[in-house]
């Protein structure tokens, strides 16, 4: 499939009730962090995309009604010199989800393709070879059971401009924006063919992208958070499981059933 960010610009209004849908929404996803939990299933949720564009927003609705103990979110950033020193999935193959348990990327991988090509952090040879090494990492976490969810969140640069100035006159925004972003936003047309590159070569049978138009912080939401939930539910069943007769025994005398 080819993916072209520009089908993904439209910025619509949310057509709905904002808040019942979140509500609904969110208790689908906390019955599937149930189901993760109790059948041992794991899952890995990336997110990519613009700065500003919305990544963080969704992270906080996804998770709002989870249970905290059997999730991780984890945002990435440069590579401390520790993991430097090893391959660049080293620091990733340690933040893998261990069974009943979510993680999700703020960021991720896919940074030795986007970024550490850009800005010149990876050699030629290593961002090229970067795809394959990704693509076999990804199916291996498949092949042995994890759901993987990717989302890139697109915003135009008009709308990642009206973020980025609303953060700098914000006194309590400010902390989200430095100096990467504008060096980031500088080098648009770059990471925009890095991108094209990115989707034509990561977007596999096994890892399918899932874009959204985060033009409409609302719109957004609600379209990730669907997007994923059904991308989730659809790999872990969603029946509970036999009580355990013993227990069963036990809680009727104790409680009189």
């Amino acid at each position: 499939m080819t993916i072209d960010l520009g089908d993904y610009e439209a910025g619509h209004p949310f057509d709905g009730h904002y808040k019942k849908a979140l509500k609904k929404l969110q208790k689908r996803l906390s019955h599937i962090h149930y189901a993760h939990i109790v059948h041992k299933s794991r899952a890995i949720i990336v997110f990519e995309g613009w700065d500003a564009a919305g990544k963080g927003g969704i992270i906080q609705r996804l998770t709002a009604e989870w249970d905290p103990r059997y999730f991780e979110v984890w945002p990435i950033s440069a590579p401390t010199p520790e993991e430097r020193a090893h391959h660049f999935l080293w620091r990733f193959w340690r933040r893998l989800p261990a069974q009943h348990n979510i993680a999700i990327f703020d960021r991720s991988w896919y940074g030795r393709v986007l970024v550490e090509r850009v800005e010149g952090f990876a050699s030629e040879a290593e961002w090229q070879r970067g795809y394959d090494e990704i693509n076999d990492f990804e199916a291996q976490q498949v092949e042995t059971g994890a759901t993987l969810v990717k989302v890139f969140v697109h915003v135009t640069q008009k709308t990642q401009d009206r973020r980025l100035r609303d953060r700098f006159e914000h006194p309590w925004k400010r902390w989200k924006t430095g100096l990467d972003d504008y060096r980031n936003r500088a080098r648009r047309a770059d990471y925009l063919e890095a991108m094209a590159e990115m989707f034509e070569r990561t977007d596999t049978k096994h890892a399918r992208w899932i874009l959204v138009d985060g033009n409409d912080k609302k719109a957004a939401r609600i379209a990730a958070l669907t997007a994923i939930a059904d991308a989730l539910e659809a790999k872990v069943p969603m029946e509970p499981p036999a009580l355990d007769p013993e227990v069963e025994k036990v809680a009727r005398k104790a409680l009189g059933l």
